[in-house]
């Protein structure tokens, strides 16, 4: 497993608020970061994400010309999230924010996931992801409590199906309901595939 730091990280100032990468949940604005630091380290870290090898929205991933992003259900190929506990669907029918599908058009050998905690916070993440197959079962590749330092990317894989398995899509699952320490921790998930 990978882990790795950008000096993109290092960045002073970045107005992403307003930037097509930042996803939320049921088209809500964003939440007002708690200063100027915390968005720039949040624009910092998906910065690095998308620097980082494997991961080039819309084209091919550098240094393995092979490899392209998934699109996340809902659209684009990098989801940015904070951890939920306390929604107000979460009590009364057990619904979260945790859950992130990215759809497989093409048959790949093999897929990697990539994460990049955009805290302001070391904390900890949660994280589970499946291979989802045409079949309706699935297959655990990921199962970790990740204590990620701010800006922190980590890739896992590269994880291959079974033989005649075909994957439909990647599930990432990153929170808890068994971990509270994880809420309001953001952090910015994309998944690509290789042929």
């Amino acid at each position: 497993m990978l882990q790795r730091r950008h000096p993109a990280l290092l960045a002073k100032k970045a107005p992403i608020l307003n930037s097509p990468l930042v996803k939320t949940p049921l088209g809500k604005a964003p939440r007002a970061w708690a200063s100027v630091a915390g968005a720039s380290l949040a624009a910092a870290s998906i910065a690095a994400l998308l620097a980082a090898p494997n991961v080039v929205p819309g084209s091919r991933a550098a240094g393995t010309p092979d490899c392209t992003l998934l699109r996340a259900v809902g659209g684009g190929t990098s989801v940015s999230k904070e951890i939920q506990l306390n929604g107000p669907l979460t009590f009364p029918f057990g619904r979260t924010n945790f859950n992130t599908d990215f759809t497989v058009t093409s048959p790949y050998s093999s897929y990697r996931i990539h994460f990049v905690s955009t805290s302001t916070k070391e904390g900890p993440y949660p994280i589970q992801a499946y291979l989802k197959f045409s079949d309706g079962s699935n297959l655990q590749v990921v199962n970790e409590t990740l204590v990620a330092q701010p800006g922190q990317a980590k890739d896992y894989g590269p994880f291959s199906p079974p033989a005649g398995k075909l994957v439909t899509q990647v599930n990432v699952k990153v929170g808890s309901s068994y971990n509270a320490n994880a809420t309001g921790m953001g952090y910015t998930i994309s998944v690509s595939g290789s042929p």
